[in-house]
């Protein structure tokens, strides 16, 4: 394994990256819904209640727990507040943790974390109004390459190839479908290929195309989905699941494959 291990109990780094994780979903919630809205997310603008306009306080804020002591609803005024919040801060906990309990505290961990934020708010985006914001997406293909520093030329290229190869797939199949997939779904999947590597990046897409591929499928045979009528389904947050896949045990994976990699 590539990087810095520590002697520490992996129960404890767990519950410990648990809360780190709760805490930037939260933190991603908002970035997510004001990035929407076309408000500053960063400055002095403090969180309220959307019905009422009350400032939230400190014990209004707690991850999870918050949401949970209030049973979804605002002190104030009794307005209810998306189990969404609930949802993504749980989703970001059981990520980090899994994730540390896979690689421990490692330089691959490091990478997965941050992959981890930037498919949440993404996902989050997508899912919300279908828009996928380039500055996020494009920073993660920054920032990606620049963590991979610390582990030398190799991991940089790898990172690279990732990127290219993230963003080449989708305009391969953006120009092949004449405009029938969004150029933001490229820029997601290289900045994932920045943090993945190329073969990670390969494995993440082909997962999170056929999961993507069987979730559709359902919600056709059920009815919630209507073929040709013009409905869409975002991308994101299926290619996030194979994203988090690759991050949590992609090199066993390709490790039992006789690809050639």
């Amino acid at each position: 394994m590539m990087g810095f291990e520590f002697e520490f109990e992996r129960e404890f780094l767990l519950v410990i990256f648990a809360i780190f994780g709760a805490s930037f979903g939260s933190f991603l919630n908002v970035v997510a819904h004001r990035s929407i809205e076309g408000r500053s997310w960063w400055g002095h603008e403090r969180s309220i209640c959307e019905s009422c306009k009350h400032v939230l306080g400190f014990w209004e804020l707690i991850p999870i727990l918050s949401w949970l002591c209030l049973r979804g609803k605002c002190k104030n005024c009794g307005a209810k507040i998306s189990v969404r919040y609930l949802l993504v801060e749980l989703i970001t906990a059981s990520a980090f943790g899994l994730i540390i309990f896979r690689h421990g505290l490692s330089f691959e961990s490091l990478l997965a974390c941050v992959g981890i934020c930037g498919m949440m708010i993404n996902s989050l985006t997508d899912i919300e109004t279908g828009e996928i914001f380039d500055v996020y997406t494009l920073s993660f293909v920054i920032l990606g390459l620049l963590l991979r520093i610390y582990a030398g030329f190799g991991a940089i290229l790898d990172g690279f190839l990732g990127a290219l190869f993230g963003f080449g797939i989708f305009a391969l199949i953006i120009i092949l479908s004449r405009g029938g997939m969004g150029w933001g779904d490229a820029t997601f999947m290289s900045g994932m290929g920045a943090l993945l590597g190329w073969k990670l990046a390969m494995l993440a897409f082909y997962i999170g195309i056929m999961f993507g591929g069987i979730c559709v499928l359902i919600l056709l045979l059920i009815g919630r989905l209507h073929w040709g009528k013009g409905e869409s389904v975002p991308l994101v947050p299926f290619l996030s699941v194979g994203c988090f896949v690759a991050f949590l045990c992609g090199n066993d994976i390709l490790a039992n494959l006789s690809f050639g990699f």
